[in-house]
């Protein structure tokens, strides 16, 4: 039986990886910290070692990865993570160097293959040069360089590279990140909610399982694969989670509103210098995010799309319930309308 170890095996994307990868056959093991109440299915399924491989040296890690075929990576900050300032060598370390660490000791133990959850933000910073993406933003400078050096230092170890987009799905015991960085922000407590008007690629946490699964038995050495199910407006997401949030309740969701680009350009560089006086740094520049991205329609090509899922096997659909699914792990029994005063 093939064995694969999943690194971050009990976070989000790495819970539905390793059980979809116990459908497919394999013997599979997660690398993680012991931070959650893991649910008992996953306990008689999965093998559970604990190491946080970014306090871990790179011998511990080998040792731990000794005997296994392939290896999933599944951890490290994402763009919704705003560390202290300057946010450039907070996420070269987590993103790159303590990444590289994990892929040389997987390559010094006998890994045949890895495969790396990373950013669609590094595929448009290469379809996209106008934009300056790696530039202007540390974490996107981040992502690219995270790709290009595991590429780099792999020796005879493959290496695929899975580039994700919005993802939408929840897992036992853990609050989706959704609620404090999205909702709670923009949505809950507002009497009027202002969005910019661009579209973005999304999916949800069953394809991205499906995309480390097949990246393992068919993706190809040293390529870089743009993930999504489908390419949607921020408004459409907005109208959703909101459908969902006051479903049953009897009152009429506010409306999204679509503001000119100048203000919603204005308003990222004020949330920018709100977070920079606060000793902060987001690994995104929002008023570039606003003009640059947001308040446009940058999307991976539908063709890319279809090319990629039918060269990793990745079916299609279900976007709409897996946002509602996520809003409702958000606010269990109505939590949303707790000390709402709308």
């Amino acid at each position: 039986m093939k064995k694969l170890a999943i690194i971050g095996g009990t976070g989000l994307l790495g819970h539905h990886t390793a059980m979809l990868a116990i459908e497919q056959g394999f013997d599979v093991t997660s690398i993680s910290i012991d931070d959650v109440d893991i649910e008992e299915d996953f306990k008689k399924k999965v093998h559970i070692k604990v190491l946080d491989v970014f306090k871990a040296s790179e011998e511990e890690i080998k040792e731990a990865l000794k005997g296994f075929d392939y290896m999933i990576y599944s951890v490290g900050p994402d763009d919704r993570v705003t560390p202290k300032a300057p946010a450039a060598p907070f996420f070269r370390q987590h993103l790159v160097e303590d990444c590289a660490k994990v892929f040389r000791a997987a390559r010094d133990a006998g890994v045949k293959k890895s495969v790396v959850y990373n950013s669609y933000f590094a595929y448009f910073d290469r379809e996209m040069p106008e934009l300056k993406l790696a530039e202007r933003h540390p974490y996107v400078r981040a992502r690219v360089e995270q790709a290009r050096k595991l590429n780099e230092e792999k020796g005879k170890m493959e290496v695929v590279v899975l580039e994700l987009p919005y993802i939408f799905g929840t897992v036992h015991g853990r609050e989706p990140l959704w609620k404090g960085v999205f909702l709670d922000r923009f949505i809950k407590g507002k009497k009027m909610i202002f969005f910019p008007n661009g579209k973005t690629t999304m999916t949800t946490v069953k394809h991205i399982a499906e995309s480390g699964v097949g990246a393992i038995l068919y993706g190809k050495d040293g390529m870089r694969y743009p993930i999504g199910d489908e390419n949607k407006s921020y408004h459409y997401m907005l109208e959703t989670m909101l459908d969902e949030l006051y479903k049953g309740t009897g009152k009429k969701p506010h409306k999204v509103h679509n503001a000119p680009r100048c203000f919603i350009v204005m308003g990222g560089k004020a949330v920018m210098k709100s977070e920079l006086k606060k000793g902060l740094e987001p690994g995104l520049d929002f008023g570039y995010v606003m003009k640059d991205i947001m308040t446009h329609d940058v999307v991976v090509p539908e063709k890319v799309l279809d090319e990629v899922a039918k060269e990793l096997h990745l079916t299609r659909g279900g976007l709409d319930e897996a946002i509602r699914e996520t809003v409702r792990a958000c606010y269990p029994n109505g939590s949303f309308f707790v000390n709402d005063k709308k």
